[in-house]
């Protein structure tokens, strides 16, 4: 499966639990609120030693996926185009 495939899957969950499927139906902050407060859940746990268990680090991980592609699929974004995008840029970049 690829991120293309999962970001539909996702939104087909976003549209089943009513999450919001199109910009007017969410908002934005809302939403970059909840991957941080994932990424929050993600330094607990692994500040906890809880890496693969219920609410574990990996959990997390996941979660912060699925609020990103959740936000690129309400606004159409191909999000695996950019990332790809992304990294090419990131091969001709000076790093400190």
């Amino acid at each position: 499966m690829n991120i293309s495939e999962l970001q539909k899957l996702i939104m087909a969950q976003a549209k089943e639990k009513r999450w919001g499927t199109v910009p007017e139906d969410v908002s934005v902050l809302e939403k970059l609120a909840l991957v941080h407060s994932e990424v929050s859940e993600a330094l607990q746990a692994y500040r906890h030693n809880n890496i693969d268990g219920k609410d574990g680090f990996y959990e997390e991980l996941g979660d912060i996926i699925m609020r990103v592609l959740h936000l690129a699929g309400i606004y159409g974004v191909d999000i695996e185009k950019k990332i790809v995008k992304k990294i090419e840029i990131n091969k001709g970049r000076e790093w400190k």
